[in-house]
């Protein structure tokens, strides 16, 4: 009878495809803070052209060294997991953060905290996000493979 019903617990899970994976690491998915299925909340932010137009150089220039340095600060923080400007588009959007919450008030004041946004160069939008917490990690692969900061 055990082995009966070993058989059928074997059919089922095999069945719903509810198994766990042989390279499932709980230590690496906990520090991520993966659910079962590796993924996790978090707030993605769309940059997208503002109202205001810049057009001394060396204000915008130093307006956008903020923004980086910003970024920078926020990723040094663990704030921030992704970011990166969008191609030329015709929705006039230009860029992407994703942040580490699934807070959206935690993302519209860490967004406060960006110079570029601060001047209205970029209007901003949040979406709550359901992705991989592997991404988590993206930030310590970016410090090897990046030669040049910004």
């Amino acid at each position: 009878m055990k082995s009966l019903i070993l058989s059928f617990a074997v059919a089922l899970i095999s069945l719903t495809g509810f198994t766990q994976k042989a390279s499932y690491d709980s230590l690496l998915a906990k520090k991520l803070g993966a659910d079962e299925y590796g993924m996790k909340s978090y707030v993605m932010v769309i940059l997208v052209t503002g109202k205001t137009t810049i057009t001394e150089k060396a204000k915008r220039d130093s307006l956008f060294a903020g923004h980086m340095g910003n970024m920078g600060r926020l990723a040094q923080e663990g704030k921030l997991v992704m970011a990166g400007p969008f191609g030329k588009n015709d929705i006039q959007y230009r860029g992407v953060f994703i942040f580490d919450t699934p807070n959206v008030e935690d993302a519209k004041k860490w967004t406060a905290t960006d110079p570029a946004v601060q001047a209205g160069i970029f209007d901003v939008v949040y979406i709550p996000w359901y992705g991989s917490a592997a991404i988590m990690e993206m930030n310590a692969l970016h410090e090897k493979i990046q030669k040049t900061s910004f």
